[in-house]
């Protein structure tokens, strides 16, 4: 089965019993209106990045396009065919001149902007997600068998691979201090380990981590599961689950620049945009929410925009700070 097929028809089951949900909260909590809806962007939505100038932003989809946007307008520049199945992965590379797609077919590639295909390599297995740092000039990717590989950017060579995950894996993450990665995966396991170094699991959440990013100083790894934040304490691999305003999944969480705050997006049951507070897990700013399943959340470097993606195959776009 194809993974684009996994989550379409419960969503739209659910649609309804969300908006019955969330509709009673409407009056009471404002949301922001996206200031950029593209309607049709994607068959449906799958992931989103910035450049790190802030300028592009990047969107994939279920049919294996991806579209390159110019802000703050949403004016798109170009679109191309990357992979023959879902995007599960997208970054900037060489000063924003280039950009890296991973896919469910299995293939790690990179592109000019315009959609000329630089390089690929066809991984062993069908990529679940990923996560780029030009910084330590690593890829991390994370496989529907289990696996999770760590690529050199610069060339593709593999560093190395890790098979700890019993079922797919979930979600892969970058330490932004470190070489540090961390993985979850649909056996409720969490990993965290150094480059070259061993394994280590990290207490069991009570159900699946859907999402996973380090915080700004490396210290913590938080995740998103069924309506709940997930906040582990690396020195010592203790975990804390927090209370938060979603209804479903979470299913994509980043850090703004500043660290102190957390972008979320949620799906199954809910398609709400949140601004979180990682200490409480408390809304701190509301989002217009999609019309289907919440699939991906970006925040550009600079904190000027937001993006978010969805089953709706809309590409929405927030700016959020004016221009100079």
């Amino acid at each position: 089965m194809r993974q684009t097929s996994l989550f379409r028809s419960s969503c739209r089951v659910l649609l309804l019993f969300e908006t019955l949900l969330l509709s009673a909260c409407a009056a009471r909590h404002a949301a922001t209106p996206a200031d950029v809806i593209h309607a049709h962007a994607h068959s449906g939505g799958s992931v989103v990045a910035f450049s790190h100038s802030g300028d592009l932003m990047v969107s994939g989809g279920w049919e294996g396009a991806v579209q390159l946007w110019q802000l703050p307008e949403g004016k798109r520049i170009s679109r191309w065919r990357a992979h023959d199945d879902s995007v599960n992965g997208l970054a900037f590379l060489a000063e924003d001149r280039r950009v890296l797609t991973a896919g469910y077919d299995g293939v790690l590639a990179e592109w000019m902007l315009g959609g000329k295909q630089v390089r690929r390599i066809e991984t062993p297995a069908p990529v679940t997600n990923m996560v780029a740092g030009a910084l330590h000039d690593r890829v991390i990717t994370g496989h529907a068998d289990g696996s999770v590989r760590v690529w050199r950017l610069a060339d593709f060579s593999l560093i190395e691979t890790r098979h700890g995950h019993r079922g797919a894996v979930k979600a892969v993450a970058l330490d932004p201090q470190m070489l540090r990665y961390a993985s979850s995966g649909s056996d409720g396991m969490v990993f965290a380990w150094e480059e070259g170094g061993a394994v280590r699991a990290l207490a069991s959440p009570p159900m699946d981590a859907w999402s996973l990013v380090f915080s700004p100083d490396g210290r913590q790894l938080y995740g998103g599961t069924w309506f709940r934040l997930l906040r582990w304490d690396l020195a010592d691999g203790s975990l804390t689950s927090l209370p938060t305003a979603h209804h479903g999944i979470i299913r994509s969480l980043q850090f703004t620049g500043d660290g102190n705050t957390l972008a979320s997006i949620s799906r199954q049951t809910d398609s709400a945009v949140y601004f979180l507070d990682p200490a409480t897990g408390a809304v701190k700013r509301r989002f217009q929410k999609h019309d289907l399943c919440g699939a991906a959340v970006a925040v550009s470097p600079r904190g000027r925009y937001l993006a978010t993606t969805s089953d709706d195959a809309s590409v929405r776009i927030w700016v959020l700070q004016p221009g100079e």
